[in-house]
């Protein structure tokens, strides 16, 4: 069982998605505080960014950011997140999800948040994070990625073992649970990380 304090959150900043994203956004949100589980996420003010922070600061729960210096006026960074960093670049944004965490979940979003799971995920595959990550697939939206992965695996340019780095669920009360159940991952992932022959 895997010990959930604090967990990063991918999600999308855009504002012209559909309300259910932007509902289960908010019932994670809650979930999260009522668990007190401690939330690092982008740092934006609109879009399921910015529910997610708008939920759990509403509900008392803490909220750390991190963004990009130069990306304050592009995803205009929360100015109601007391906890807030901001760093040099993405990589160094990325590293400080990672660090900062327990877990991962990944909310529907766009190409800053597929690259951000796919980094996960190909760190977790090398033993460098070894977290839980779990996928919120709310209305099947992720059902492509999972396709993807499966070909992955089914054609061996991944090993079967690797189902094991991530859990989808499709109801925000089920992230905690998928989280704290999730497989013990190990450092030592990286020897079978790729096939040799």
């Amino acid at each position: 069982m895997n010990e959930i304090k604090r967990v990063c959150v991918y999600c999308a900043s855009s504002a012209k998605i559909a309300k259910k994203y932007f509902d289960a956004t908010e019932q994670l949100g809650k979930h999260l505080v009522e668990n007190n589980v401690e939330v690092v996420y982008g740092g934006g003010a609109v879009g399921l960014m910015g529910k997610l922070a708008d939920t759990v600061l509403e509900h008392g729960g803490e909220v750390i950011g991190i963004m990009p210096q130069f990306m304050r006026d592009v995803e205009l960074h929360h100015k109601k997140v007391a906890r807030f960093h901001f760093v040099g670049d993405m990589h160094e944004r990325k590293k400080r999800f990672l660090d900062e965490a327990d877990g991962l979940i990944a909310l529907p979003g766009g190409c800053g948040t597929l690259e951000e799971l796919l980094e996960a995920l190909t760190l977790k595959r090398l033993g460098i994070f070894t977290g839980p990550i779990v996928i919120l697939n709310t209305d099947g939206f992720y059902d492509p990625l999972e396709t993807m992965l499966k070909r992955c695996i089914d054609e061996n340019f991944m090993a079967q073992e690797h189902r094991k780095m991530w859990t989808t669920v499709r109801e925000p009360e089920e992230i905690l649970d998928a989280l704290r159940e999730a497989p013990t991952w190990s450092k030592d992932a990286i020897q079978f990380a790729t096939f040799r022959k």
